[in-house]
């Protein structure tokens, strides 16, 4: 990965900071997102050491703001020339409905929609990146549970009963169509998009906000967990390794191609989703 730039989002932590460890690891000029400057300048520190690579940067971005987003993505434009692999990784669960500055549900925007928008700014630079540009979702067997597909006319969960993990479950599920979308509308480019599933990993994923039991649950099933080295294997697969060479809009565990569930495989919603995440973004 030397003279390849790579950027991570939520890469101060878990999974993401990780993963960020691998691919700094494997000689890649690597810039983290964080919410809290001073967890990101931190987590810079300890990948560097880690790793022995100065080339690890630490950018702002609140996903729930898409005005931060906007402005996280204008600073990388600035930083790089270049955007050789872009990993979606942060996002969150919630047991309450909260609503951002926005206006939009905090778990569809924080994981989904924050994404969409940061991607699509980004766009051009990937495509400019040569050999080629490589987009890693992360998502989860969680998206099993949105066993209907998603509810088009409630999508911010404003007429439904609100429940954090079935509202997190739609999100992974908006991840795979995110990630498949974009797929095929990239054919004939040199830039890919897969999606993965990193397992049940011992992370600070439901440790934080205001998911009291569900934090508690993975506390009990902490010691069956992976950990986040182990998680982050299949997203430093997807953004380093030959195999996949053009590889894309595929759903990958443990570095496998593998079946998502059928509501994922849905075209014509991914599309759907495609537009009305346009519409919301402010994407002309």
């Amino acid at each position: 990965m030397t003279g390849r730039t790579v950027v991570i989002t939520g890469g101060n932590a878990g999974i993401g900071k990780a993963t960020a460890v691998g691919l700094a690891g494997l000689g890649a000029r690597v810039l983290i997102t964080s919410r809290n400057a001073e967890r990101g300048s931190a987590a810079v520190d300890e990948i560097r050491g880690a790793t022995g690579n100065d080339a690890v940067e630490s950018v702002s971005l609140d996903l729930a703001s898409l005005a931060s987003v906007r402005s996280c993505a204008k600073e990388l434009l600035d930083r790089v020339d270049t955007v050789d692999v872009l990993d979606l990784n942060a996002g969150g669960v919630l047991s309450q409905r909260q609503v951002t500055e926005d206006g939009y549900e905090a778990q569809f925007q924080v994981n989904h929609l924050g994404h969409f928008l940061l991607t699509h700014l980004l766009l051009d630079r990937l495509r400019s990146s040569a050999p080629s540009g490589r987009v890693v979702v992360l998502s989860s067997w969680g998206h099993t549970q949105a066993r209907a597909g998603l509810y088009f006319d409630d999508l911010q969960w404003e007429r439904r009963p609100y429940r954090g993990m079935a509202v997190y479950g739609a999100t992974k599920l908006m991840n795979l169509f995110f990630a498949f979308e974009l797929a095929r509308r990239l054919e004939g480019t040199s830039v890919t998009a897969n999606a993965m599933h990193p397992g049940f990993v011992a992370s600070k994923f439901g440790r934080e906000g205001d998911t009291r039991l569900l934090r508690i649950g993975i506390l009990i099933a902490r010691p069956f967990a992976r950990s986040p080295k182990k998680g982050a294997r299949t997203a430093v697969w997807l953004a380093s390794s030959p195999d996949v060479d053009g590889a894309s809009g595929g759903y990958y565990i443990d570095c496998k191609r593998s079946e998502p569930s059928a509501a994922a495989q849905d075209a014509e919603a991914a599309k759907r989703l495609w537009e009305v995440s346009e519409q919301l973004a402010g994407i002309s």
